[in-house]
């Protein structure tokens, strides 16, 4: 992702929008794009049934990777305000007064919003061992290219500049820290929670620097605040997700960092959640498959990403996420079961391709949910409860989160 800017698109060369336009290809290269095309390709006039795209449109990747945002009085066709208007659009949901999110995956134009751009469903690759060195190959060429943006001032996809690593020590954070042994891995955390210890294991395994961000009270209500702010979430699972985010960006913004290399992606593409492995006892997917669980997982990425984005840059630092690039992307989705879930093991191939690169501990390491491996969400009910929240309440966390957000004394009826 492109270090934030006044460019009218991010992400990826305008000509390359445009052909992925034209050919109606999700998947065109790069780790997503967002923005103003200001020339859009001609349609064939037998497919001008729908939004006229003879002007700027806005455009939004498959998967969501960069939020973007059109005010919602201009996204109704009736009204003449146009959502290609200077002041109708935004990067960041906080430059507009009304802000909704472009969908993943569509164009709006004054004629309206058109999805054109569907997540691919590949049959899965019959040769499990030519499946395994697609995503192989995928992961190299992706952290390669990170690695080179460390490097040089790269193209319109990586920009020179200081880059520290997001590392809570599991095989997602220890492939994108491999691809760049110079930079400074970061993990945040309470005193005693399972990331720190993890990502200090890890780390010293790897022989990697790593600065500890310890959280703590005053820390978690500020970040909550802030998270809230830059997201429009007020949600106690957002807040819980985000917060360690935050806290691990700005800790390396704080010491001159402007980009943050992070695994966002490599659960929702390689079957990282409990909930696929056995998906049709599970009663939090529809599907009754592992890859149909996992597609489902894959299509909560926009709404997670627009969170995740919005947190690190109001932080202070752009993101990199190497393991959503389109080549991973595409690779990871023609995976055959077994090589997404293998018993109780999960990621099963990303766990391979990561053999050859990462210490045993680390490429094989269980990791818990960020917000629980942190023990961001337990002290956060822990503060809700001494502001008087209590559990007995419906949703406690929420009203208490609420009451921060909204710059009220949090009151209830006093301590445990």
């Amino acid at each position: 992702m492109t270090a934030p800017s006044s460019s009218d698109l991010r992400g990826a060369p305008a000509d390359r929008v445009r052909a992925a336009l034209r050919d109606g290809d999700p998947l065109p290269g790069g780790c997503g794009f967002a923005g103003l095309l200001a020339e859009p390709p001609s349609l064939d006039p037998r497919d001008r049934d729908g939004p006229n795209r003879d002007g700027p449109v806005l455009v939004r990747d498959v998967l969501g990777r960069q939020p973007l945002f059109v005010e919602r009085e201009a996204l109704d066709p009736g009204t003449a305000r146009i959502p290609t208007a200077t002041d109708a659009w935004a990067f960041d949901r906080g430059a507009l007064a009304d802000p909704e999110p472009v969908p993943a995956g569509s164009v709006v134009s004054a004629g309206g919003t058109e999805r054109v751009w569907r997540l691919p469903d590949p049959a899965p690759t019959a040769d499990p061992e030519a499946a395994l060195a697609a995503v192989d190959g995928a992961v190299s060429a992706a952290l390669g290219d990170l690695a080179a943006s460390t490097r040089s001032g790269g193209d319109d996809e990586s920009s020179d500049g200081n880059l520290a690593v997001a590392f809570s020590g599991g095989v997602d954070s220890g492939l994108v820290a491999a691809a760049v042994p110079e930079a400074p891995c970061y993990v945040a955390g309470f005193e005693g929670s399972h990331d720190i210890a993890a990502g200090r294991e890890a780390a010293s395994a790897m022989d990697r620097d790593l600065r500890v961000v310890e959280v703590t009270h005053d820390d978690l209500t500020r970040a909550v605040r802030a998270v809230a702010a830059a997201t429009g979430r007020r949600n106690p699972m957002d807040a819980s997700i985000a917060v360690p985010l935050f806290m691990t960006a700005e800790a390396a913004a704080a010491d001159g960092f402007d980009r943050l290399a992070v695994g966002q992606g490599a659960d929702e593409l390689f079957g990282g959640y409990s909930k696929v492995v056995d998906p049709a006892e599970d009663s939090r997917v529809d599907a009754d498959t592992v890859r149909g669980a996992r597609t489902e997982t894959v299509r909560t990425l926009p709404d997670q990403l627009e969170r995740d984005v919005l947190a690190l840059r109001a932080a202070g630092v752009e993101p990199a996420t190497p393991l959503l690039d389109d080549r991973v992307v595409g690779a990871a989705l023609a995976l055959p079961d077994a090589l997404l879930v293998d018993g109780d093991e999960r990621k099963v191939a990303l766990r391979r391709v990561a053999s050859r690169r990462l210490p045993e501990s680390v490429h094989a390491a269980e990791k818990k949910a960020v917000q629980y491996g942190t023990y961001v969400s337990r002290e956060l009910d822990r503060l809700a409860r001494q502001a008087g929240y209590k559990r007995r309440m419906d949703d406690h966390v929420g009203k208490y989160v609420e009451a921060l957000c909204s710059e009220e004394k949090p009151a209830g009826e006093g301590r445990d």
